[in-house]
């Protein structure tokens, strides 16, 4: 039977063959096109950080699990705080706080921003817990990721600044993938902050390694070590006295 031009228009959307590509999703999420989605999750964030005029970021990395009236969730908080202040008063794009997106110390740090009224970014991560945007994120800056390498990248395109609070395997994994970048010279040195001594000199045994000659004595200067927002803020100033001035 005969189908009329607007039956068969119906029939033929019902045809994933005969789908725009651009709009097939379940073509798109084929084996087959990884290298594509792989693209666009580089493309999208970077061209809409641009449209917003985004020059550079301060990262703030650290547990999920802190909840509000932790130590270091308030220092988190106090931290982006004074650094969005900062340059908010100045009308800058530059050193704009940056977190995975979800909560703990990612949702204190974007909260400091916001305290303040200053925009920040939130990198979310696609995994089955702790994985939904925390309320603080600037709405056109907070990003979903699949592939960890790719938001792991832009963590670091940007960034001026680590500040790593404690955490666990995420966050260790960050961390050691910017200390492996700097050491090897695949990314130009930043400030490493390291945000409660204690705690990481009890998790992360430096000098045992330059004992043990797997890493070398000066490598123990990408990193500082501090116990406060103020701090943490004064080593990021005197590493980019004419930027902040």
């Amino acid at each position: 039977m005969k189908r009329t031009p607007q039956e068969q228009a119906e029939w033929l959307k019902k045809l994933p063959s005969h789908r725009l590509a651009f709009e097939d999703v379940d073509f798109l999420h084929r084996d087959e096109l990884r290298p594509v989605r792989l693209q666009l999750e580089l493309l999208k964030p970077e061209l809409l950080q641009q449209e917003q005029g985004i020059v550079s970021t301060i990262v703030v990395f650290g547990s999920a699990r802190v909840v509000e009236g932790d130590t270091y969730y308030d220092m988190a908080r106090l931290f982006s705080r004074l650094v969005s202040e900062h340059c908010q008063a100045r009308g800058m794009r530059k050193f704009v706080i940056t977190t995975g997106g979800g909560p703990g110390i990612m949702e204190a740090a974007n909260r400091g921003a916001d305290d303040v009224g200053a925009k920040s970014i939130g990198l979310n991560i696609q995994i089955p817990c702790e994985q939904v945007p925390n309320p603080y994120i600037t709405p056109d800056l907070c990003f979903s990721f699949h592939y960890f390498a790719l938001r792991k990248m832009h963590f670091l395109l940007r960034a001026k600044a680590l500040v790593i609070f404690p955490g666990g395997f995420g966050t260790l994994d960050e961390l050691f993938d910017a200390l492996t970048l700097i050491q090897t010279g695949k990314m130009e040195p930043m400030p490493i902050i390291m945000v409660g001594k204690d705690y990481w000199r009890r998790v992360l045994d430096f000098d045992f390694l330059v004992e043990h000659g797997k890493i070398a004595a000066q490598d123990l200067e990408i990193v500082v070590y501090v116990d406060s927002a103020e701090d943490a803020w004064q080593a990021i100033c005197d590493a980019y006295p004419a930027e902040l001035s």
